[in-house]
């Protein structure tokens, strides 16, 4: 961790003002400020003699203050840290300000949020963000809001104030030093993360908050496969989770524990039918071998050994039925997903479910096999797919006996699983299931500033307005806004783009309304199966082609299974609710006009095309409704209406509002 000046509270008020900026420009030199030397130069110089004159006569000489510590990988530094024995507080100046701007009340509460989620030494702390205006009136002071926004005369009682509340905390006394050595560990994308676990990192780096949900998971397979070597079994182990909570990290995760290896050597293999989700990791492990030196051919080789389309492997293991699978364990990420019967009959003229086929692989292996399925709730999003249910089914027609460890949710119906279940009735004869609480991951890693937002986006997506409300999170931790325009709602992304440049933005929309190509918005699947979105997801912004520009929309199946950091969702006329708001109209659109989708389960893969979009954010997202138009009967205003007038009531504030 780096910083441009530390000392306690004594020692910076009796230090000469010139020493601590010097130390300030010497400590920072390296971030690039030389463009504008003088003018921070004189920011610090007055940051100094204010905190010098607020905190002088005060009874904290004992605290401790950090000036521009930085926050790694991030390339961000709030400007003051104040560390009492009980509290954290991270103050941000805008010095010559006289008024407390949208922008830099977000970039405070960012940084405190940043330090509460990922600094080790912070985990359980009181983190208090203050905002200081120096030119603001007092009457504009206030104590009440998020963040604590002050001029600076009263910067001494709002600490003491703070620090107060934070005394019946029972936590062990803040040692600076230990604070300013903490590891400090952002919780990455999936792609970030499958890049670090194929260099041999394991979940429990990957951040500390959210270690030991995926870690307990992780340790639950590892120990469910170590069982099948030993025991000679054939293994079937169901993990599921809300949104976000790392289901896919903890896939490849196992793909890469020594465990799976055993004495023996054998690998794992990671399965999706993901076609886009396979296609986007691969080729971000690729450009990080090749980053380092390695021939691109050889990395493409060696990457498609252990993360594969389902589709492909089981295609492969059909035509080649003497061939036994070189892996033992085989992941398959989504696995609610999988082609039912029907569909492989269309698909590849077979009479038999993927999840059947998978279990007829495996059991090629006569001495052991593990099966270890990913399995998410509501997200089944197109024709054929077949649900939780059909892996039953899959279970009871096999001859040879099956073990199944299982999440909870699986066997009973729970919310993860949208109250789908593995068996209907009791388990068949030739199955033992034991069921195992760590199986399923309840807290979210994607968007781990808004742990109850899966629940909004379900309360939403039952019409259940006045709960989605109640679970609507607070506007700092997960901000999110709802707007009629889509030129401000691209305003919006780049405002946050612009606060923190590594982060990630982007559009995303419905695959059915080909209507938003009203407003520049393309959803064919002509189109987007010509598009290069790994380009969308993993280029810088120089490149048009990526998410940054606001230029191309992901769908649904472009982004199921991975994240941008700041999303706007564009809302299609394909799922807008009745007049009297009790009902889904779930639609989609053929040739020149809407048709009405009338069967239930085409009409759930509507609903959930929008569970998966409105999951994909990590930090915050903005929802456009178009305006419609009037003259169009195609672009209904008041189906856009009745959207935009339920997220209101279901607690998403108007942009405007907030920007007002």
């Amino acid at each position: 961790m780096t910083h441009g000046y530390a000392s306690t509270l004594r020692e910076f008020i009796t230090a000469d003002e010139d020493a601590i900026v010097g130390r300030l420009v010497d400590g920072v030199a390296a971030t690039g400020i030389d463009r504008h030397r003088n003018t921070q130069i004189d920011a610090w110089r007055r940051e100094v003699r204010l905190l010098k004159a607020a905190l002088g006569a005060s009874g904290f000489r004992e605290w401790f203050i950090v000036l521009e510590y930085e926050l790694p990988r991030r390339a961000r530094r709030p400007d003051c840290i104040l560390l009492s024995p009980h509290t954290v507080f991270v103050v941000e100046f805008k010095v010559g300000a006289d008024a407390f701007d949208a922008a830099s009340c977000w970039q405070t509460s960012a940084y405190a949020l940043d330090i509460h989620d990922f600094h080790a030494q912070s985990h359980g702390r009181r983190i208090v963000p203050i905002l200081c205006a120096t030119e603001a009136p007092d009457t504009s002071t206030s104590r009440m809001s998020d963040p604590i926004r002050t001029n600076g005369r009263d910067l001494a009682a709002i600490v003491r104030v703070e620090d107060e509340r934070a005394l019946s905390v029972d936590a062990l006394p803040i040692d600076p030093i230990a604070w300013m050595g903490s590891a400090y560990r952002p919780t990455p994308t999936v792609v970030e993360a499958a890049v670090r676990l194929y260099e041999g990192h394991g979940v429990r780096e990957l951040s500390h908050r959210h270690a030991h949900n995926l870690d307990r998971t992780v340790t639950l397979i590892a120990e469910a496969i170590d069982q099948a070597r030993t025991n000679g079994l054939h293994l079937v182990c169901f993990v599921t989770g809300i949104p976000g909570a790392g289901k896919t990290l903890t896939g490849l995760d196992v793909v890469h524990d020594p465990s799976v290896r055993g004495s023996e050597g054998h690998t794992g293999i990671f399965l999706s039918g993901n076609g886009p989700l396979v296609k986007i990791v691969r080729e971000a492990l690729v450009i990080n071998r090749v980053a380092k030196g390695d021939r691109r051919r050889d990395c493409e080789r060696e990457i498609t050994t252990f993360i594969q389309n389902v589709h492909q492997f089981l295609r492969f293991h059909r035509e080649n039925p003497a061939e036994r699978p070189h892996e033992h364990v085989v992941v398959f990420d989504e696995a609610q997903r999988a082609w039912d019967r029907a569909q492989m009959k269309r698909k590849q003229a077979v009479d038999a479910s993927e999840a059947e086929l998978l279990l007829g692989v495996m059991e090629r292996l006569p001495d052991w096999a593990v099966i270890v399925a990913l399995v998410g709730g509501g997200q089944e999003i197109y024709l054929g797919e077949a649900g939780l249910a059909e892996w039953g089914n899959a279970l009871a027609s096999r001859e040879r006996p099956w073990r199944v460890i299982a999440s909870p949710e699986v066997l009973a119906g729970g919310s993860s699983v949208a109250g789908h279940r593995l068996f209907e009735g009791d388990p068949p004869p030739n199955v033992s299931v034991r069921a195992e609480a760590d199986a399923h991951l309840a807290v979210g890693v994607r968007s781990h500033r808004a742990e109850r937002w899966a629940e909004w986006v379900n309360r939403l997506l039952d019409l259940d307005v006045e709960a989605a409300r109640v679970a609507f999170p607070p506007g700092a931790a997960f901000p999110c806004h709802f707007t009629r325009d889509l030129g401000q709602a691209k305003a919006w992304l780049r405002a946050q783009k612009a606060l923190d440049p590594d982060l990630r933005i982007g559009l995303i929309s419905t695959s059915e309304d080909l209507r938003l190509r009203a407003h520049g918005i393309e959803a064919s699947s002509a189109f987007r199966m010509d598009y290069a979105f790994d380009k969308w997801f993993l280029a810088l912004d120089e490149d048009v082609r990526a998410s940054g520009r606001l230029e191309v929309a992901a769908s649904e199946f472009e982004c199921q299974g991975l994240e941008l950091d700041w999303v706007c969702l564009c809302w299609g006329a394909d799922l807008t609710p009745t007049p009297a708001r009790n009902l889904w109209e779930p639609r989609k659109f053929r040739g020149s006009k809407w048709q009405h989708v009338r069967g239930d389960a085409e009409r759930r893969y509507v609903t959930n095309r929008y569970r998966v979009l409105l999951t994909r954010a990590r930090r915050g997202m903005i929802i456009w409704v178009p305006p419609g138009d009037s003259t169009d009967p195609t672009r209904d205003p008041d189906r856009f209406d009745r959207v935009a007038s339920m997220l209101y009531e279901a607690g998403v504030p108007k942009l405007s509002e907030v920007v007002a």
